[in-house]
């Protein structure tokens, strides 16, 4: 029994398949539910009594179910999972035992084996690359972003910078949060021990929706936390797909929001976000404010 860590699942119509992963989540479980219409919520109150259920009535997006989850944790660390994912037996328990010897990493992320023939998720290869070098005081090569189903962070430190993004919702919310505990000084390291099996349905969600919620949001995350140069590029790149070219005026709408909260990275977390986009040339050693790759894994 995992004491240590509470699993948070933000769920939405996937009752079949959240009913199968929460059977092997150790520990404390907290499931968020986002307005589901399928009979979910009835279904794991049934199923899974143990489980604490909390309905959210609509569906506001996987970051603020993760950040509603999170509130209720009594436990001093929080893994995510999806309602298709869980994690592999043993490694919760070894992420604390990671979380307590190192207390500068906020955040450790795992390696991701994708569908029953468990192939490894790319972004992994890239995590493991090492692009920023593994520093002395983390439990492994620095990352500046993760996949959310794959993490497991020091609850302090995501209530130290606010936790996700609510006006971001789902898809791509990772990056500002990852973002924002580097500038807070927090080490964010993969750990490929730690072991998440993700099980997407075949399916899937509107991938159309979907990448136009993905360029929404990063033409957001951008704005509020590069240099504008960056900016200009990514909007650039963005208007020139067409599949993604509507994300933009829906990140327009958002200016007001965008010029309050805006805020510059530190110098040395927007260094090593050029590295990883190829800007600038890898530093030796590595800065202390590292951290690696964004990236957004099958739903």
């Amino acid at each position: 029994m995992t004491v240590d860590v509470t699993v948070v699942v933000a769920t939405r119509n996937r009752r079949e398949q959240l009913l199968d992963v929460l059977a092997r989540h150790p520990g404390p479980v907290v499931v968020v539910d986002n307005g589901s219409d399928d009979g979910t919520p009835e279904a794991v109150a049934a199923a899974h009594p143990r489980v604490r259920l909390v309905r959210l009535g609509a569906n506001l997006g996987a970051g603020t179910a993760r950040n509603v989850g999170v509130a209720l944790a009594r436990t001093p660390f929080v893994a995510f999972a999806d309602d298709d994912s869980y994690w592999a037996p043993g490694a919760l328990d070894r992420a604390a035992e990671i979380l307590w010897a190192y207390p500068r990493t906020g955040l450790v992320t795992g390696r991701v084996l994708v569908g029953p023939q468990a192939r490894l998720d790319p972004i992994c290869t890239e995590m493991a690359a090492a692009p920023l070098g593994t520093p002395a005081d983390a439990p492994g090569p620095s990352v500046l972003g993760f996949l959310a189903c794959a993490v497991v962070l020091r609850r302090a430190a995501f209530t130290d910078v606010g936790g996700f993004a609510d006006r971001l919702g789902t898809y791509g919310e990772e990056a500002l949060l990852a973002m924002d505990l580097a500038a807070a000084g927090w080490r964010l390291a993969y750990v490929p021990e730690l072991v998440v099996h993700h099980l997407p349905s075949p399916s899937g969600r509107d991938p159309r929706a979907r990448r136009r919620q993905e360029a929404r949001n990063r033409v957001l995350t951008t704005a509020l936390r590069r240099p504008v140069g960056v900016l200009r590029e990514v909007v650039a790149e963005t208007w020139r797909d067409p599949d993604r070219r509507p994300g933009l005026r829906d990140a327009a709408r958002q200016l007001g929001w965008v010029l309050r909260e805006r805020r510059r990275l530190p110098a040395a977390v927007e260094a090593d976000l050029g590295v990883l986009e190829g800007r600038v040339p890898a530093r030796t050693p590595v800065t202390a404010a590292s951290a690696a790759t964004a990236g957004a894994g099958v739903d």
